[in-house]
C-alpha cells in the first residue's frame, strides 16, 4: 500500500510537454511545460492574452496543438479523447450552457454523458446546488432566465456532479457574489484535500496566493516561474509584485 502511494504522490494527473501552438503567424505557445499532482491546488497565471486560456483549451482538448504531448491522468489527450475526457470536469470564463433548456434538464443531461446512474445525478447535484445556494426551484426554469451568476453557477455543478480526478477552472469567480465566491473557495481547497486535482486561472492574485499550493507564471508563451506556495510561504505576499516585475510594469 505504501509503495502505491508513493507512485501516486509523484506521478502527475496533469503532464503538458513542449507544447506549441500558433494561430497563422502568431506563437502563443512555445514550448510550454507544465506538471500538476494528486491533491493539489494549482493557480496558472500571467496578464491577458498571454496563452492561460489557449493552454487550457489544449489540455481539455477543444484546441488542437501543433506540437508537445498532453495527459490528464495519464491519458494522452489526442490518442485517449474519451478516457481523458473521463478524468475532468471543466468550467469555462464565460457560462457556457444549452440555454433553451431548463436548469434541470442540462444537468441531467450532462450526468447522461457521464453515464451517471440516477441516484448519483440527484444526491450530487442536490448537495452541490445547496453548497452553491442554487435554488432547486430554479433549475426548473429555462436557463436563458438566469442571471450571469446563476448561469455560472450551474456550470460549476454540472463540472463537478461525475467527481471527476481533476477540475478545471478559468477564471471561475467572474460574476459570482461575494457569498458563493467564498463557498467556491472552500469548495477548491477540499478537493484538492481530498487527493484530488484542481487547476485554476485567475486574475485576482489574492485569491491564488493565499488559496494555491503551487502556482506557475506564463509570459512568451512559456511557464517563467514556478513557486512551492507551501514551502515557501513568504511569496504568497510577494506575488503581486513578483507579478508585476516579470511583465516589466
Amino acid at each position: 500500500m505504501e509503495n502505491k502511494e508513493e507512485i501516486n504522490a509523484i506521478t502527475p494527473t496533469i503532464k503538458v510537454v513542449n507544447l506549441h501552438k500558433s494561430y497563422g503567424k502568431k506563437q502563443v505557445l512555445k514550448g510550454l511545460n507544465v506538471e500538476v499532482f494528486p491533491g493539489e491546488l494549482f493557480g496558472f497565471i500571467g496578464r491577458n492574452g498571454i496563452g492561460k486560456s489557449t493552454t487550457i483549451d489544449c489540455i481539455i482538448g477543444s484546441k488542437k496543438f501543433d506540437s508537445g504531448e498532453i495527459y490528464l491522468d495519464g491519458y494522452n489527450v489526442v490518442t485517449q479523447p474519451l478516457e481523458a475526457k473521463k478524468t475532468f470536469g471543466y468550467v469555462a470564463s464565460e457560462p457556457a450552457c444549452y440555454e433553451v433548456m431548463r436548469g434541470y434538464d442540462y444537468l441531467e443531461f450532462v450526468a447522461s454523458i457521464y453515464r451517471m446512474s440516477e441516484g448519483d445525478f440527484v444526491r450530487n447535484s442536490r448537495f452541490l446546488c445547496e453548497r452553491l445556494a442554487l435554488d432547486e426551484k430554479e433549475l426548473f426554469n429555462r436557463i436563458s432566465n438566469y442571471s450571469h451568476g446563476m448561469k455560472q453557477k450551474l456550470c460549476l455543478v454540472a463540472s463537478l456532479m461525475h467527481n471527476p480526478k481533476i477540475w478545471i477552472l478559468d477564471e471561475p469567480t467572474v460574476g459570482l457574489d461575494i457569498m458563493a465566491v467564498e463557498e467556491l473557495k472552500k469548495m477548491m481547497r477540499e478537493y484538492a484535500n481530498h487527493g484530488k486535482t484542481v487547476f485554476v486561472t485567475s486574475h485576482n492574485i489574492d485569491l491564488v496566493s493565499r488559496l494555491c499550493d503551487r502556482v506557475a507564471i506564463i509570459n512568451n508563451g512559456e511557464v517563467v516561474a514556478l513557486y512551492d506556495l507551501n514551502k515557501e510561504p513568504n511569496r504568497r505576499l510577494q506575488l503581486p509584485k513578483i507579478f508585476v516585475s516579470i511583465y516589466g510594469e
